[in-house]
């Protein structure tokens, strides 16, 4: 399974980008770190700047065709950053466009907002954003994961980095069936 973690230059939660990055791996996966630009990503800790990661590819040169599924981490400004960039609103529509499974964690729900895939769904995020899930047509619950396969995709979402086993359980189960993959 061949899996997109779509960043942007900085922001980025690192745990919520190395423990999903890891679980891919651990599963045979293949991740491949996606950004606004070439170079390097900053990711935090929080509000503390943490590690650097370099990126495989730019988002303008890739569709949802390459990947079986996407993985969007939070963090305050990565979601942020990424819902002002065209080409990466375009990324995250097109998964839902192929039918491919989509896994946003705490504040990457923002994204999700602003491709405008989340009416009629039910999905969790970091608190904060309840309110603007539901004014964007959302149903927002506070579970540690949700599943929702009620649209053209499976759409996997958790709170926050406390959530990330089971996140990464349930996104990785929705992933390998996307790929043709055993369990």
């Amino acid at each position: 399974m061949k899996v997109a973690f779509l960043v942007a230059p900085a922001g980025a939660e690192q745990m919520e980008l190395t423990d999903p990055w890891r679980a891919v791996t651990d599963e045979g996966g293949t991740p491949e770190l996606v950004s606004t630009t070439d170079g390097r990503v900053q990711a935090f800790h929080h509000l503390d700047k943490a590690d650097t990661f370099p990126v495989d590819r730019k988002v303008d040169d890739v569709t949802a065709a390459d990947y079986d599924g996407l993985v969007l981490p939070g963090g305050v400004a990565n979601p942020d950053l990424l819902r002002m960039d065209p080409d990466a609103v375009a990324f995250v529509k097109g998964f839902f466009s192929a039918g491919k499974p989509v896994a946003a964690i705490c504040h990457a729900a923002w994204t999700l907002i602003e491709a405008d895939v989340v009416r009629g769904r039910t999905l969790t995020s970091f608190p904060s954003l309840a309110t603007d899930l539901r004014n964007a047509g959302a149903t927002w619950v506070d579970e540690q994961v949700r599943v929702c396969a009620d649209g053209p995709n499976t759409l996997v979402t958790s709170r926050r980095p406390d959530d990330l086993k089971a996140f990464e359980a349930a996104f990785l189960e929705e992933f390998a069936k996307a790929s043709g993959a055993s369990g």
